[in-house]
């Protein structure tokens, strides 16, 4: 996944699931789907639809989420 590339892209809703849950390392199916959706990327997914995140993309994520609790506003 290039969630840092994407971020722009995904709807509001999408960056505040992944801000909520920034220790996730495995995006579940239905996010997955969503991202594809929104972003036109076709994400590798596991035998059950689900993405593992890159420590890239989870670092990403957690940074957008301290942003977030530091201004106590979604960050986008």
């Amino acid at each position: 996944m290039h969630i840092k590339e994407q971020w722009h892209l995904l709807d509001p809703t999408t960056q505040q699931w992944l801000m909520d849950n920034p220790g996730c390392m495995v995006l579940p199916r239905t996010l997955t789907s969503i991202f594809n959706k929104e972003t036109s990327e076709n994400a590798d997914v596991d035998v059950h639809g689900e993405s593992v995140l890159t420590a890239e993309d989870r670092d990403f994520i957690q940074a957008k989420a301290r942003e977030a609790t530091a201004s106590g506003a979604p960050a986008e």
